[in-house]
């Protein structure tokens, strides 16, 4: 048993200094010396320097991908976690994720190294999109990107996901816009006008000539010089309000809607557009114009600001008030921006561990839960460290235990489209007839044609106890490009309307659901994923220690299940509902 845990530590290892020696074709480095010339007068690198080194570096990283020029079309939300000092080295690297039609996503990350102490620590992290552009009149297609290591494949699947919320990230805005809930909850905002501060104090208005230094290589205006002046007007913007020096925390997205090119005047605008007790934001647009012509926009982002005092703790910002009209439609959509944020960072970036299960659902936040059942799922089966525990006819269990959880995964090829047994298995309301877990399964409410939550009833494994229910966010994706898997992926969320009982026992489900991969036109194969809760454990323990394979005889019903119903049209459609 030693000997045998010693061969998978060895072989751990071994997969470990693999991927360290791995080198990404497209991956870019860069490393510079913070120099007085790239610092404010605090001593500290200027964010603007920054992101102009971070585009620089992605960029090249998309062009070596692609191997043609390429422009960036916009980059996500940015938390910075630290400030860069004179004298230390800031290392980025750059890398594309995936790559799309045109497009592509590269990934960025930022660390600080203090040449003097020896230590390193993370700065930020970013993703790019960029789009190649040919010289030629041919239509660009970029190649594939072929992950090697586990980190790449994991980058690799969330690319798609992270793609899907950019594309709807306007829609989110609008539709908590016209929530009613929200817009009754700013009508019951009240500030007290008489210490309020007036907007119209911070607005901040720059015009820059664009000169041949300030181009790419394809003559266009280069888009972190864009970035670096919209971040030097919204410091000012944010400095008039609190008349101290502003920290930059985070930036919400960078959109590029247009080029600009040397001989430009480009005219920047900033204005503090809400304050939330110990930060601001400010509302920032870039347009462009050369001669007589009208103004072009070319870009807009939102930053926050904090102001910190001696000790270095976030200081209390004045409320503002805002203009009529203009003023206020941005005062409110700053609010619904960081309720987004909240939203984004509570339910994406923290561990599972330091949020509750089931998170509250609601419209405004059903896309980033969705986002993160699916992620989670992806991020699950894409580990590396799985061990088989069993396998019977053809139906193999597998776990892995790390951090105090323990997984499991059941997997089994079969003849069936992948499509088909996709459409089959997205309808949870007819488990019961195959799983013998599933007593009742109640669709409660259709999200969209992806996402559903349902009411499951699961029998107790004592005998007398109470029957558990767990309410059940299901999201379902499709493949988005050739070799991406079916998704089906499952977690717990708080359904208002639906509190817990007396009658059942509330359980939660923290990751489960299915991939399922094209094999061929006509083979599928389909794997079932489950990070056990205390809820779920006992149902499993049993077949874990292998004293029982109840979950071979359930995956064979699946597999009969599946086969019964290859050609039958009485299943699951999102027009059904």
């Amino acid at each position: 048993m030693a000997s045998e845990s010693h061969h998978k530590e060895n072989l751990h290892n071994l997969h470990l200094e693999d991927e360290r020696q791995h080198r990404n074709p497209s991956e870019v480095k860069m490393s510079q010396i913070v120099l007085p010339c790239h610092a404010n007068h605090c001593g500290e690198l200027s964010i603007g320097q920054l992101l102009k080194w971070m585009d620089c570096t992605a960029c090249l990283s998309a062009e070596r991908h692609a191997g043609c020029p390429c422009v960036t079309v916009s980059v996500d939300d940015i938390y910075f976690e630290h400030t860069i000092g004179v004298g230390q080295v800031v290392n980025i690297k750059a890398k594309v994720n995936r790559a799309f039609n045109s497009s592509m996503e590269v990934g960025i990350e930022v660390s600080c190294e203090d040449l003097y102490s020896g230590r390193h620590w993370r700065v930020c992290q970013a993703f790019a999109t960029f789009v190649a552009k040919r010289t030629d009149a041919n239509k660009v297609q970029l190649r594939q990107v072929v992950p090697c290591t586990h980190q790449e494949q994991v980058e690799h699947s969330l690319a798609a996901e992270r793609r899907r919320m950019r594309l709807i990230h306007h829609d989110i805005m609008q539709d908590l816009l016209n929530n009613k809930t929200f817009q009754r909850r700013i009508s019951e905002e009240n500030h007290d006008e008489d210490v309020a501060l007036p907007t119209e104090r911070t607005r901040v208005e720059s015009v820059e000539l664009v000169l041949p230094p300030h181009a790419n290589h394809q003559v266009n205006t280069f888009g972190g010089q864009i970035m670096a002046w919209m971040e030097n007007v919204t410091t000012i913007a944010a400095s008039r309000l609190c008349n101290a020096h502003p920290t930059l925390r985070a930036i919400d997205m960078f959109h590029f809607r247009g080029p600009s090119q040397v001989g430009d005047r480009l005219v920047l605008k900033a204005i503090v557009n809400n304050t939330f007790k110990n930060s601001m934001e400010i509302g920032v647009c870039a347009e462009a114009y050369h001669g007589d012509e009208p103004l072009r926009h070319i870009n807009s982002a939102f930053m926050t600001f904090e102001v910190l005092d001696e000790k270095g703790r976030p200081r209390q910002l004045p409320p503002i008030k805002p203009e009529p009209q203009e003023g206020q439609r941005r005062y409110q959509e700053a609010l619904a921006r960081k309720k987004i944020r909240l939203d984004r960072k509570y339910i994406i970036s923290c561990k599972q561990t330091e949020v509750p299960l089931s998170v509250p659902w609601d419209t405004s936040n059903q896309v980033y839960l969705s986002y993160n059942n699916v992620s989670a799922l992806k991020m699950l089966a894409a580990k590396n460290n799985w061990d088989l525990s069993s396998k019977k006819n053809n139906v193999s269990l597998y776990t892995v235990e790390e951090s105090q959880s323990l997984c499991f995964r059941v997997e089994f090829e079969m003849e069936i489209p992948a499509q088909r047994a996709f459409i089959l298995l997205s309808d949870l309301s007819r488990r019961h007839k195959w799983d013998q877990h599933y007593t009742l399964c109640k669709l409660l409410l259709r999200v969209d044609e992806d996402d559903f939550i349902y009411q499951v009833v699961t029998p107790s494994v004592s005998k007398g106890g109470k029957y558990q229910d767990f309410i059940l966010l299901a999201s379902r994706r499709p493949p988005c490009d050739s070799g991406d898997p079916y998704v089906i992926a499952l977690r717990s969320v708080a359904l208002p309307s639906h509190p817990p009982t007396e009658e059942f026992h509330r359980g939660e489900v923290v990751c489960a659901g299915f991939t399922i991969y094209e094999v061929s036109k006509s083979v599928s194969k389909i794997s079932y994923y489950n990070q056990a809760s205390p809820e779920v454990l006992p149902y499993i323990s049993t077949d874990i220690a292998g004293l029982s394979s109840s979950f071979y005889s359930i995956f064979c019903a699946c597999r009969q299940y599946l086969l019964d119903n290859i050609i039958s049209t009485s299943v699951f459609t999102p027009s059904a509902l």
